[in-house]
């Protein structure tokens, strides 16, 4: 008897409805076709066992299975129950009217509980498009199933449940979440405030700027001045997730297979730390099976790279041209799978190897030329890409024992929020610039015109510091940003002053 069962396969982001057919026929032997991998053939031991823990059995005839499209790769464990319920169905074992309803996905324990599978989100969403009535899946995947509307979600726990399920012993009861009600109630949770960080004003006025733009920022300063402290505290200045965000970074995440089993829905914008000694690829994401890296996992967010002299030269280089393009295309022979990487880099740096050269009260050890050395590390094209150079200073001691509260995050969000309402109405028009950091040269000359005192001050600016020409674009795009926070529709020359302070990396003997 043919009977079929259907799964679904996550590539990329997105998902493709597999279809699993079974047929028992007369014969012996049992065949598994349609390019799965040593996981999904490995299926086999896990279902026999399944089967005989619950008083089934695998049937004594031919078993042939077939996983359509059959030029389409099936990786992993999770196509376990799809095959288990198609076996027990062709076999006649269990009713099979109304499974084509249903996309059923789950790896199988050898006593027939399930686990919890990777990618459902962009799955349950194909199942909604795809039609089915519902999805049977893990407990734990459940919740973050069910935010796709529509679609009724069951989650089990044994796939005693589900058989009896379809021989109509018991009822599943479907697993609801409000989307809108629960991502706006978790949407402004936060762990971390600027309120906690003493001092550093000025470095706090930067990152506002940094986060009303949209811009790349680097942190310059010696150890325990407070850079990671404040890099932080970013997410909670950035403006909140729109429901179309929260969406997308979820299928993200989803696919990694790193939510949390209580989460249904992202609303706090990612912030990623990863280690110097990071991969290449795991930063920018691939692999025999691609898998998102760093810079998609902190897509809608910030990604922070701590001690950016410490990373190996070709992971930093790797990531010039998702800072432009804002997605990564991973390619190989037979496929090509596209993640989106649009986030904003946070970095720091100690100014020398020994963290103290420019140190108001400690001397640099560092001997002549490591300090150009060790700055030299950076690139200069991915330096191009970073907008704002900050110096971050020791906080004296009457700053750290002050006990009068500083600025909460929530009140240099709502200034950050309506600078960015000013840019995405500026920008409208245009579908690939949505901050002011995405703006190109042709966009500066028409929404970030200087007047001829502004040409004056920066002219002079960039003869007396040396800075180079790739700081121009830059210095205009941040004085844009400075104007929009103060509501100015003209860029004033103390717009362009402030911007200009912002360049430390690109003055001339900035290092000795």
């Amino acid at each position: 008897m043919l009977v079929k069962t259907y799964g679904s396969a996550v590539f990329g982001i997105d998902a493709t409805i597999i279809t699993v057919e079974v047929n028992v026929t007369q014969g012996t032997k049992y065949f598994l076709v349609g390019l799965p991998d040593n996981a999904v053939k490995e299926s086999q031991q896990r279902i026999h066992s399944t089967l005989r823990h619950h008083g089934y059995k695998m049937p004594g005839r031919k078993v042939i299975i077939n996983m359509a499209p059959a030029d389409i790769r099936k990786e992993g464990s999770a196509y376990d129950l799809t095959i288990a319920i198609g076996i027990l169905a062709a076999s006649e074992q269990i009713n099979y009217e109304g499974i084509e309803q249903y996309l059923i996905m789950g790896e199988l324990s050898l006593d027939g509980s399930l686990l919890p599978i990777k990618g459902v989100l962009p799955i349950s969403i194909k199942a909604r498009e795809h039609g089915f009535k519902g999805i049977i899946l893990p407990k734990e995947n459940a919740r973050e199933a069910a935010i796709v509307n529509e679609l009724e979600v069951f989650g089990v726990e044994n796939i005693k449940e589900v058989i009896d399920f379809f021989d109509d012993n018991s009822t599943l009861k479907p697993t609801i979440v409000n989307t809108r009600e629960e991502f706006l109630a978790n949407l402004n949770k936060a762990d971390f405030d600027f309120s906690d960080v003493r001092g550093q004003e000025n470095v706090k006025r930067a990152l506002e700027i940094a986060a009303a733009g949209g811009h790349n920022i680097i942190m310059i300063g010696p150890p325990g001045a407070g850079k990671t402290m404040l890099a932080k505290r970013i997410p909670t200045i950035l403006p909140p997730l729109s429901l179309r965000e929260a969406l997308e970074t979820t299928k993200i995440h989803s696919v990694a297979g790193i939510l949390d089993s209580n989460t249904s829905l992202l609303t706090i914008r990612p912030f990623r730390s990863p280690h110097h000694t990071i991969s290449d690829v795991a930063l920018v994401g691939g692999g025999t099976f691609p898998q998102p890296g760093e810079i998609s996992l902190s897509h809608n967010g910030v990604l922070f790279l701590d001690e950016l002299p410490e990373f190996k030269r070709t992971v930093l280089e790797v990531m010039r041209q998702p800072l432009e393009d804002r997605h990564i295309t991973v390619s190989r022979a037979k496929f090509t799978v596209d993640y989106p990487a649009s986030f904003m880099l946070v970095s720091s740096m100690n100014p020398c190897p020994c963290g103290y050269y420019n140190h108001p009260e400690k001397e640099c050890v560092c001997t002549p030329g490591i300090v150009q050395k060790y700055l030299n590390k950076i690139s200069g094209p991915l330096l191009d890409r970073i907008d704002i150079h900050i110096e971050v200073v020791p906080v004296p001691f009457s700053k750290l024992s002050e006990t009068d509260a500083a600025e909460l995050s929530e009140n240099i969000r709502e200034r950050v929020i309506k600078a960015r309402e000013i840019q995405i109405k500026r920008f409208e028009n245009y579908k690939e610039v949505h901050c002011n950091a995405q703006m190109s040269s042709k966009n500066l000359r028409k929404h970030a015109p200087i007047s001829t005192d502004g040409g004056k001050l920066l002219k002079n600016a960039m003869e007396k510091f040396g800075l180079s020409a790739r700081a121009y674009d830059r210095i205009i795009k941040v004085s844009r940003t400075v104007a929009d926070l103060e509501n100015s529709p003209e860029i004033k020359t103390e717009h362009l002053a402030e911007a200009i302070q912002y360049r430390s990396l690109d003055r001339e003997n900035w290092a000795g």
